[in-house]
């Protein structure tokens, strides 16, 4: 093809091959723990990081290669690593990042799960974070100090359905030297690609709208190419002699995809978050329809935010696809497709109403996840923020009265009338 092929057809084709053994046309599930080396020097080259090739599926898979190349082709971005989950990529992301005593700044607005990742865990490695509003980019600016280290965001906030103004953050970001991260997982590469807006590094929760179905957990690490980890001694997982490595500089060597580097050799494979050959492959297999589903999931939440807010017993609906949203300016900028599938509202009647509201669904689950075909529903306060003190509910935006949904790819129409029929009861 002469020009560059276009994101559907990324979505199926990106990193993969007919198999060159038996000719299978879809990505095998090579599931097996290790590889065997061609001869001695060959096993060396690979141990000392001269060669690129398959030792260990904890470190390197070819069913985890072709999703990770997928991945990066969608986002744009130079490299990518697949790992267990979207927490594990965090994790790899900020080991490489950041030593003892260090800092970072991250959006209040994130989800639950993130919020208690940075604010308590990462505490055990001496890492620690300075909260930011997404509605005041100053704060993020006020929040840096001298042991700053990066700047965290999503780009679609869960659960709130908040777009952030990503240029604006990457702006602050670069003037101090400073790298962006970028959440994705909301929005997908479909909606909104943070590395057009200046992110330097994109995490995913694959196990949401990527793989979409809901069977199989998986996170991905994209380096988008564009930081420079040598112009400062900040970085010296990056930037200084890897002493495991025969003293490589990991930048100076693997230059634009230094950082997916970084985060195999060092922290995938002391930490071991690996992703399963099948759950790979699984994911590879949703990814196939991400544009398929991504659209009908945003024309359905919209319907839906729609009818909710003209609903009696619904105090307010917060979602960035509404003309009147606060956030709809940021969404016709970074995400002009849509606002995603994911967003919060309010009962009249408060935490009870909140209760009785989802217990009152028939169709539409309970449970904590997003990203399924299948439309989902929790109440934050009692569930995936319950660990949260009531003043942090409400910053994150899980307030006692917020419901969250997660609009899934069903008949519109069945949709409403499960909700209709469950605020009936309230």
């Amino acid at each position: 093809m002469s020009n560059a092929p276009g994101f559907e057809t990324l979505a199926i084709h990106a990193g993969a091959r007919p198999d060159p053994t038996t000719g299978a046309r879809a990505t095998p599930i090579y599931q097996t723990t290790s590889f065997v080396f061609n001869d001695v020097d060959h096993a060396a080259a690979l141990f000392g990081l001269q060669q690129f090739g398959n030792i260990y599926t904890r470190i390197m898979n070819p069913t985890q290669a072709v999703l990770e190349e997928r991945v990066a082709a969608l986002e744009g971005g130079t490299a990518a690593l697949a790992v267990a989950s979207g927490h594990a990529a965090q994790l790899l992301v900020f080991h490489a990042l950041l030593q003892p005593g260090d800092e970072f700044v991250a959006s209040r607005k994130l989800y639950g799960g993130s919020i208690n990742q940075f604010g308590h865990s990462f505490k055990s490695f001496d890492w620690h974070v300075k909260w930011a509003d997404p509605f005041d980019l100053a704060s993020f600016e006020a929040a840096i100090g001298e042991k700053t280290k990066a700047i965290f965001i999503e780009s679609i906030a869960n659960p709130g359905g908040i777009v952030t103004d990503i240029a604006g953050i990457a702006e602050i970001a670069h003037r101090h030297g400073l790298p962006l991260i970028v959440d994705n997982t909301m929005a997908t590469p479909y909606l909104c690609r943070p590395a057009e807006h200046g992110a330097d590094v994109v995490v995913h929760s694959l196990t949401k709208f990527m793989g979409g179905h809901g069977n199989s957990m998986g996170g991905m690490i994209v380096d988008c190419g564009t930081f420079d980890w040598s112009a400062s001694d900040r970085y010296p997982m990056l930037s200084q002699p890897r002493p495991e490595y025969a003293g490589i500089v990991l930048h100076q060597t693997f230059g634009n995809f230094a950082l997916a580097i970084a985060c195999r050799v060092l922290g995938l494979r002391d930490l071991g978050p690996a992703i399963s050959p099948f759950n790979a492959f699984m994911i590879l297999t949703g990814i196939e329809t991400l544009p398929l589903r991504m659209q009908r999931h945003c024309d359905n939440a919209l319907g839906v935010a729609r009818f909710l807010k003209g609903h009696e017993k619904v105090a307010w609906v917060s979602y960035a696809g509404l003309e009147d949203d606060l956030g709809h300016g940021n969404m016709l900028r970074y995400s002009p497709k849509g606002a995603g599938a994911v967003f919060t509202f309010g009962l009249k009647g408060g935490y009870e109403a909140g209760v009785a509201f989802v217990e009152g669904l028939e169709m539409i689950s309970h449970l904590a996840n997003i990203g399924d075909t299948r439309s989902l529903v929790i109440h934050p306060a009692s569930t995936t923020h319950r660990q949260l003190a009531a003043d942090q509910q409400i910053a994150a935006g899980a307030g006692p009265d917020v419901v969250r949904l997660s609009i899934g790819i069903e008949n519109i129409e069945d949709i409403i009338a499960d909700l209709d029929q469950a605020l009936a009861k309230t």
